[in-house]
């Protein structure tokens, strides 16, 4: 099984990979390279999610999407909490490479949308649904759920950017060799 790289020329996105950056709740680069890849029945899926959002004027900006099994491992030994961090024992959506996290961004200015809080925000005020975060922020939220959800994506509740197929569990983890230039540092 193949993953397919999703890139701003294929697809019409902004890539803003967060680990590969200090940029991350870890305060450190995880991968050693950026990379965005999909299994190809979720990148149908947002190739479907890009359609809709280009009809209202919006674009995404994804900040992480096939996560190697490594990568996942690295992130649950920061931070052991099973509300915002798959068990790697269990595998995550995203080391099966049915799980994206993205926000929407104006096409128009390439300015992200208000969404009351950053990515990996570990707080209830990243929750869908969330009514302590300012009123345009929960439209946007809406905004980006309707789209993906319309596009036949799943979401997780407690985390506004997170969105998954469903069944992830029918999808088979994955590891950095199953790309053909490796994402992390090998030891």
């Amino acid at each position: 099984m193949s993953l397919i790289e999703i890139t701003p020329e294929t697809h019409n996105v902004e890539l803003t990979i967060a680990y590969a950056t200090p940029d991350n709740f870890t305060g450190k680069p995880v991968y050693a390279r950026p990379g965005c890849y999909l299994h190809a029945d979720a990148e149908a899926l947002l190739v479907r999610a890009i359609g809709l959002a280009a009809r209202q004027g919006w674009r995404f900006r994804i900040f992480d999407a096939f996560r190697p099994s490594e990568a996942q491992w690295k992130l649950w030994e920061h931070t052991p909490d099973p509300v915002f961090l798959a068990d790697p024992r269990k595998g995550s959506p995203h080391s099966r490479g049915v799980a994206i996290d993205l926000t929407l961004i104006d096409a128009a200015t390439n300015r992200p949308l208000a969404m009351g809080t950053p990515f990996d925000s570990f707080t209830a005020m990243a929750h869908h649904g969330n009514t302590d975060v300012p009123e345009k922020a929960q439209e946007n939220r809406y905004r980006l759920l309707g789209l993906m959800t319309a596009a036949g994506w799943d979401c997780y509740l407690k985390e506004w950017w997170h969105y998954q197929m469903f069944s992830p569990r029918d999808y088979k983890v994955l590891g950095d060799d199953a790309l053909d230039s490796p994402m992390m540092t090998k030891p």
